[in-house]
């Protein structure tokens, strides 16, 4: 594309780049439907495939309210011109670690929102590192992770905070997600992601160190901390009254709530622990589900650490960029999530989070598209400055508001049970 092309760019509210991908055309379908065809808000698709986003605009059945724009991720001409045309860029193309660093640096720079939804843990502390100070001084609110991961975990605990505030006086000192049921399938553009994370591991000890760092996502100089429970195996959850195993999204969703407190100045303490994990019932057969699926998740990753069998899995089990769950899958998929809250004095606070459809991609679509709506049209009116944020220190109440209202997503004080 020559520097004409990259230039003739529209000014617009928000722009999804890659709307041909398969969370951007779920992406593109929602926003388009909700709030662009009989709405104000300018929309643009962009990506890098001319005829892939024309038959996306064609099939959405727009008009010309709704621009194309065309470019690559590696242009920095063109991003840096697409920043400067628009209030808000939400990004679905990943790996973010391969294909989003400019982008990001682009819209720090001219001062342009920016949401994602990144589960890449060493891609976003790399982002912070590199273009804080850009984005403070230019007014960009970067927010990353405002999908499946980690939103629910997010607000969730922000959610059970403002409860224990608001019945003891003050935040629970121990919080626990556990996933209580769920029911979605996987992209190819995920797995994408989760390989690139271990591909990096592999091959760099630094990544190693910034994965395993659950503050790893904290601001420079609050790193480390107290030291965090972690379900690394299968073990007996007596809060749940069920066996417990690892939860491939706690990577990343621990490392963004434990950022979200540093961010709020430590308001649910300096000695505050959060972990994650996923519930498999009681007795034997609760056992022999977390064994499985412990031994099943450790086959996998120990799988995509070696050339050969990462070849082979790719070429035979798992899905290929593009791919995804069936509309009748997303649609018939749920979650439900259960926090428990505890602290010292020995009171307890249970909250549920739930979720309508698909988690990674019927919910997640939902989930990003309101973040960015919020971005546009909520937090301009609040004095949250530039700098990378997470969902609940840039948008908190006001997009759980939004994402309840609009979105499927319930979040709820429960009896424990």
């Amino acid at each position: 594309m020559d520097q004409k092309q990259n230039m003739d760019i529209p000014d617009v509210d928000i722009v999804l780049w890659g709307a041909t991908g398969f969370v951007g055309r779920l992406l593109a379908a929602y926003l388009w439907s909700n709030y662009g065809a009989g709405g104000e808000i300018r929309f643009a698709l962009g990506g890098l495939d001319k005829s892939q986003l024309e038959a996306m605009h064609r099939k959405l059945k727009a008009d010309d309210r709704l621009p194309i724009v065309v470019g690559n991720a590696f242009d920095e001409t063109f991003l840096d011109a697409l920043a400067k045309k628009a209030r808000v860029i939400v990004s679905t193309v990943g790996p973010y670690a391969k294909y989003g660093s400019k982008l990001v640096a682009a819209c720090a720079a001219n001062g342009t929102d920016y949401c994602d939804l990144s589960g890449e843990t060493q891609w976003m502390h790399r982002m912070i590192n590199a273009h804080q100070k850009d984005a403070e001084s230019s007014g960009a609110r970067i927010v990353h992770s405002c999908g499946f991961d980690s939103i629910p975990s997010d607000l969730g605990v922000l959610f059970l905070q403002t409860q224990a505030q608001k019945r003891f006086g003050h935040p629970m000192t121990d919080v626990k997600l556990r996933v209580k049921s769920i029911r979605g399938g996987a992209s190819g553009g995920t797995v994408a992601s989760i390989l690139n994370v271990i591909e990096e591991v592999r091959k760099d000890p630094e990544v190693a160190n910034i994965v395993k760092n659950p503050y790893a996502l904290a601001p420079e100089g609050m790193r480390s901390g107290v030291r965090q429970p972690n379900v690394s195996t299968f073990e007996y959850d007596a809060d749940v009254k069920s066996w417990v195993a690892p939860f491939v999204m706690a990577a990343v969703n621990t490392r963004v709530v434990h950022r979200s407190n540093a961010l709020m100045g430590h308001v649910w303490g300096n000695d505050f622990k959060y972990d994650e994990a996923m519930m498999m019932g009681d007795g034997l057969m609760g056992r022999i589900r977390a064994a499985s699926f412990a031994g099943a998740l450790g086959a996998f990753l120990v799988g995509g650490y070696f050339a050969p069998t990462r070849y082979m899995m790719k070429k035979t089990l798992l899905p290929k960029p593009g791919e995804g769950p069936t509309a009748k899958q997303r649609e018939t998929g749920f979650y439900k999530l259960k926090l428990i809250g505890k602290d010292s004095a020995g009171n307890r606070l249970c909250v549920t989070v739930t979720g309508d459809r698909d988690p990674g991609y019927g919910s997640t679509c939902k989930m990003l598209g309101e973040a960015a709506v919020c971005l546009l049209e909520d937090i301009a009116q609040k004095e949250v400055k530039g700098g990378f944020w997470t969902p609940a220190t840039a948008m908190g109440q006001t997009l759980i508001d939004r994402l309840t209202a609009n979105a499927g997503l319930t979040f709820e004080v429960a009896e424990e049970n």
